[in-house]
């Protein structure tokens, strides 16, 4: 414990004493790539006078700007609709110092002049990976709920081939759809489905990398006690995307279900379905286990 604290202080204090010819670096979360970056800004300090060494101090400064920028970046990252990476870091020493750690190791996947007098380095880390911000902060459960059962008294909404637009319609949409015979029964699955799309479009959606679906009545349908938890910090636990073309490459697969959210809850963050599409969502998941797979974009 006292050498995760020594690491943690001094790690702190390199970025202080680096950070001294350096700008306000830039940052960004970029949640269709998965992948947390910040751009530093450094110049050459003026006790040097080789120039080569002068360079190098530029470097050194905007790289320990960037570093800055990452960890206050990711720091600010919602990992549950109100609950950020820096709350947990509060919360737990480990966390706090994985965290750090994985800051400090950013890869540099850019840097270089920007003028005459001024250098940036661009660094970044993943979300989600073996080495990833999902791997430093996400819970792990230890034993798998099931997914909840389609509410009985309501009738599954039927997928059409319409388009999906940016209106609030709660219409149930799909590209394409295999055949299905006249006789098969509302409540049966069509089957087929490669993956889901809950359409948020129009209303602010906020990405979090632990989202949960409800349908209207509040029950979760969706949520990380559901899933392997390996699997999530692999991959995450859904996409965001801003069309339907990228969110089908993403995860979703070539034939996707297509489900228009009518809300937003918890700060925009969760995605809320009708009763009747979130039954939908459930009998089509029996039938392809795409949930299980974690195929789910929100399209924003």
């Amino acid at each position: 414990m006292r050498m995760k604290k020594f690491l943690l202080t001094a790690m702190t204090l390199m970025l202080t004493l680096l950070v001294t010819t350096a700008f306000a670096a830039e940052g960004e979360v970029n949640w269709e790539r998965g992948t947390i970056t910040a751009t530093g800004y450094g110049v050459p300090n003026p006790k040097f006078k080789i120039p080569g060494q002068a360079r190098l101090s530029a470097r050194d400064a905007a790289k320990a700007d960037a570093l800055k920028g990452l960890l206050e970046t990711v720091k600010g990252v919602s990992v549950e609709a109100n609950v950020s990476v820096e709350d947990y870091m509060t919360q737990s020493q480990t966390i706090n110092t994985s965290v750090s750690g994985l800051v400090i190791g950013a890869q540099v996947v850019q840097e270089g002049w920007v003028d005459n007098d001024t250098y940036s380095v661009t660094m970044e880390i993943p979300m989600y990976g073996v080495k990833s911000v999902a791997h430093a902060v996400l819970p792990r459960t230890t034993k798998i709920e099931p997914l909840p059962e389609p509410v009985p008294s309501v009738q599954p909404s039927m997928p059409t081939t319409t388009t999906t637009t940016t209106t609030t319609t709660t219409t149930t949409t799909t590209p394409s759809i295999p055949s299905m015979p006249s006789t098969q029964p509302s409540s049966g699955a069509i089957g087929g489905y490669t993956g889901v799309i809950i359409d948020c479009r129009g209303m602010n959606l906020n990405p979090v990398m632990s989202p949960v679906i409800r349908n209207e009545n509040g029950t979760p349908i969706y949520g990380y006690k559901n899933l392997n938890p390996d699997l999530i910090i692999e991959i995450g636990m859904a996409s965001y995307a801003t069309d339907l073309r990228s969110a089908a490459a993403q995860r979703a697969g070539s034939n996707p279900l297509i489900l228009k959210a009518i809300r937003l809850e918890e700060h925009r963050a969760y995605p809320v379905l009708t009763t009747a599409d979130a039954n939908r969502l459930l009998i089509e998941n029996k039938a392809s286990g795409f949930l299980d797979k974690l195929n789910v974009v929100f399209l924003r």
